[in-house]
């Protein structure tokens, strides 16, 4: 009785065995699975390199920017080429940023560290609201590529060309007053997506050197007794703990640099203002000068398109004039905040532009650009008259 009891157990673990191995290998022969499940697991492992190397990546994304300004004028198509590879590294910084703002989130020392105004607001709106999120992104996109858009559309005519740049600057202006509309009539920040916060480093902060080691995979030391180069601490670097409780404190500051460690530790009002109040709601003509600041450049480019003379006053006039009435505006009935007063720095800087555009930049700059280029050493010349090239047939080149 036993054996046949025995025999039955081994036949029905035989059984399941079978089937459970027959599944299995369905499952491994299923091609189209195996082959969907593919990009996921190589973007997870795109991503927790990029977390583990940020330093590194930083490094080889300026290195790739800088390779983009000497290409221009090597080769034939040179400045396809070059811009191309440009948006490419800008669109890829894009989604870096928005892996390494996740690894950030994940270390709890750096809650504590209060960060930029600008931070504070583009990361308010883009975790409330997904129609923000999905607009600045949206924004973000055509503004790295639309220089190519254009050059690719160059070889089409100039029609075609005209067609998409004023088609490229009607979505941005869309988009601009949409997150208008979404923000409740308050002003727009540039950019309007986060920017990439920096890496904290081991010597500044232990506890989230230690903690960001373990978010990126490396074997944890004991760093609060040495430094990075081995050497032991100064007594006022290292950590004490209290005895009966076992709390640790943190580090002293450098007897030497106690003014600037107050300085970064000072609370002013907009650091402890909420988010959404770092910026005002705009109202009458402050709102009417925000919607003028949209729709300058779509504008001006409609005009420049409509001009048959490149020499043409008239439409660089008609953008300046309604760039100047929406600052004139906004300076007559707004009251700023410290965000509000960074981005009105912004955008007078970007005002410089218009002396790289349109008629100004035929009857005046390119002239300047001329002497300079004759004075200065072949190496230098050769560089201003590749990007020439740049300033003088495509719109978005000298694009804000």
């Amino acid at each position: 009785m036993s054996s046949s009891s025995d025999h039955l157990k081994n036949a029905s673990r035989a059984s399941n065995g079978h089937s459970y191995s027959s599944s299995n290998q369905h499952k491994n022969n299923n091609p189209i699975q195996s082959v969907l499940s593919l990009p996921p697991r190589w973007l997870h492992m795109y991503s927790d390199f990029i977390t583990k190397n940020a330093h590194q990546v930083s490094q080889i994304e300026s290195a790739l920017r800088s390779l983009t300004y000497i290409i221009p004028g090597r080769f034939r198509d040179a400045e396809i080429a070059s811009e191309t590879l440009h948006s490419g590294v800008q669109l890829l910084s894009l989604y870096h940023d928005a892996v390494l703002l996740r690894a950030l989130s994940r270390i709890p020392g750096l809650s504590a560290r209060v960060p930029s105004l600008h931070a504070r607001y583009t990361r308010f709106w883009t975790e409330k609201s997904r129609l923000y999120r999905r607009t600045a992104l949206l924004l973000q996109v055509v503004q790295y590529t639309e220089l190519l858009w254009e050059m690719t559309a160059k070889r089409r005519g100039e029609k075609v060309r005209w067609r998409i740049v004023i088609v490229l600057e009607a979505v941005k202006a869309l988009c601009r007053l949409l997150l208008l509309r979404i923000t409740n009539s308050r002003p727009l920040v540039t950019p309007v997506l986060p920017e990439r916060e920096p890496i904290p480093d081991h010597e500044d902060d232990a506890d989230n050197g230690r903690t960001l080691k373990e978010l990126m995979g490396e074997d944890i030391e004991d760093d609060t007794l040495t430094g990075m180069n081995g050497s032991a601490k100064a007594a006022h670097e290292k950590e004490w703990t209290m005895p009966r409780t076992g709390t640790s404190l943190p580090s002293l500051p450098n007897p030497n640099n106690i003014n600037s460690y107050l300085q970064s530790r000072v609370l002013t009002a907009d650091d402890i203002k909420p988010a959404v109040k770092l910026l005002n709601t705009l109202q009458g003509s402050a709102q009417a000068a925000e919607i003028l600041h949209i729709l300058a450049p779509l504008i001006y480019v409609t005009a420049l398109a409509r001009s048959k003379n490149k020499k043409s006053w008239t439409p660089w006039v008609l953008g300046v004039a309604v760039e100047y009435a929406a600052r004139q505006l906004r300076e007559r009935s707004f009251r700023t905040t410290g965000l509000e007063r960074e981005e009105w720095g912004k955008r007078g800087w970007t005002m410089g532009w218009w002396t790289m555009r349109g008629a100004f930049y035929e009857n005046v700059t390119k002239s300047m650009v001329g002497s300079v280029k004759r004075r200065m050493p072949s190496l230098v010349s050769g560089i201003l008259e590749d990007y020439e090239y740049l300033w003088e047939n495509y719109y978005f080149s000298t694009s804000a």
